[in-house]
Parts: C-alpha cells; structure tokens; sequence
C-alpha cells in the first residue's frame, strides 16, 4: 500500500474513532439521546386524567402531553415510554433505565440528594379519598382507631396523615394506585390519600361510588426527575416546560385530562432553577 492511502486510511479510521467517541458521550446526556430518537420516558400507568397505558397501547393524561411535549422540544418526536411505579422511580434514573421521570413526582429534599428535578411543572395537595356513602370521614384528622389509610409504596402520603393527623390510623400500602382504589371499593380500606388532583381522577372513574373530601392540607410539587450530573439536559428540559406553560399548552392539556372531573385547574406554578 502507497505511503499516501495508508495515511489517508489511518487518519479515516481516526475521525471514526472521535465520531463515535462523540456519539457515545452524547447519549449519556438527555440532549444527545433524544437528538438520537433514544429517548426514554418513565410514566405513571395507573392515574386516570395523569398518566395511563390503555388496553390499546396508547398513552394519555397531563403528565404523559408534558413528557411527549418535552420530548419534542428535545428533538424526538416518538420517545419510548416504560412503566414509573413509586418505589422504582429512582432506580430507573440511576440506573440509566430511563431518562426522565414524569410521574406525579414530588420533589423532596431526600430525593435531591440521589437525582435532579425540573419544576415544578405542577402544584397540588394531598387529600382523602372515600366511598360516596361513608360520611364518617371529613378530613385526616377523622381516621380515628381502627380506620385503615391506603397509600402506595415509597410514597410519604400515609405516614404524614398519621404522624400529623390520625396517629391510631392503620396504614396498608401497595405498590400502585389503582390497587387501593380496588381495596377502597372492596371496603378493605376506608380511605385512600395521595394528591387531590391523582384522587380527582379516580372519583371522575367512579362519580357514584366514590369522592374526595376536598380538603387539600399538604402542598406537593411535581418535578421531572433527571439524573442528577446533567446540567445541561436540565437546563433543555426546564425551557421547554417553560415554553408548554407559556403557549398555553400546560392549561388546555389540564382542562382536556382533568377539567371534566370538576377540579379546578391552577396557574402555572413558578420554575425553580
């Protein structure tokens, strides 16, 4: 082989080299997967008007238009969407099984410490949920001895209504939402607590049979959680929330999933950066 085509092949090999030495650092960043239609999105199955997997396959609710309107934004229009259940949310972030979370994701303090947030997109407030009939219960300080609370697992919604609240309260957790509306209905529970407008959704399921007790006494602030050494994937996905809030978007995606269920639909709560 000629001096000169070996030198041309080497320092071909050389570019492909760096090229992919560039495409494998792009895909450990949110920017790089979704510009490389890899992007994926952790969302709730379970939360009717929030985030729900139909028989069909198709996705719908609010948090499921922020994650594909996010998704846009970033530059894949067709991101894959795996199951977020309350106990695994980190993991799949930290483990790198998923890019982003959008799932009615409270943002604490003791997350913060193992991932990053954007937000909050979404404020709410924790409530009961009850049977139509039971006119026992009118807040978490009527769960007397007794009285069993559901929530779901690696949630603190239960344990703040008994530390707070019902100190006597039995508490029974599962792992999803849908399973203690089952237990509620099934009269296994006698109420069921996490956010108002998650509740809203199940009693808009189920308007002769169950009702929130409307009396919100917690403030949850909804982020989507992101691994935490991605700066500038937060930076991408906070303009892009900010722009779906701006356009209007944010308020006629929670009037179509939501509005119907009678709850009243919030401003656009301020990003924290």
């Amino acid at each position: 082989m000629a001096l000169a085509s070996l030198r041309a092949l080497v320092s071909a090999c050389a570019a492909a080299l760096v090229l992919a030495s560039c495409s494998s650092a792009d895909d450990s960043t949110v920017q790089g997967r979704a510009g490389a239609g890899k992007l994926v999105i952790a969302v709730g199955y379970d939360q009717p008007g929030l985030g729900v997997r139909r028989l069909d396959g198709v996705y719908k609710g609010f948090d499921i238009d922020v994650a594909r309107y996010v998704a846009r934004e970033l530059g894949d229009d067709n991101p894959d969407f795996i199951e977020a259940t309350p106990s695994q949310r980190e993991k799949l972030l930290t483990e790198g099984k998923a890019d982003l979370v959008v799932s009615t994701y409270s943002i604490t303090a003791k997350r913060k410490e193992v991932i990053g947030f954007v937000g909050p997109y979404f404020v709410a407030g924790q409530d009961l949920l009850v049977r139509l009939s039971d006119t026992r219960i009118s807040g978490p300080e009527s769960l007397g001895p007794g009285s069993k609370l559901c929530s779901v697992e690696n949630t603190t919604s239960a344990q703040y209504v008994k530390d707070q609240f019902a100190q006597a309260v039995e508490l029974v957790n599962y792992p999803n939402f849908s399973d203690c509306v089952t237990a509620l209905l099934a009269e296994q529970v006698d109420a069921m607590t996490t956010d108002d407008v998650i509740l809203a959704g199940y009693a808009a399921q189920n308007p002769e049979l169950l009702r929130v007790v409307g009396k919100p006494f917690s403030k949850e602030e909804y982020g989507i959680g992101i691994r935490r050494d991605d700066a500038a994937g937060q930076a991408k996905v906070t303009a892009a929330v900010q722009k779906m809030m701006d356009s209007g978007e944010w308020r006629k995606s929670l009037e179509q999933n939501v509005g119907q269920s009678g709850y009243r639909i919030p401003e656009p709560p301020k990003i924290v950066p």
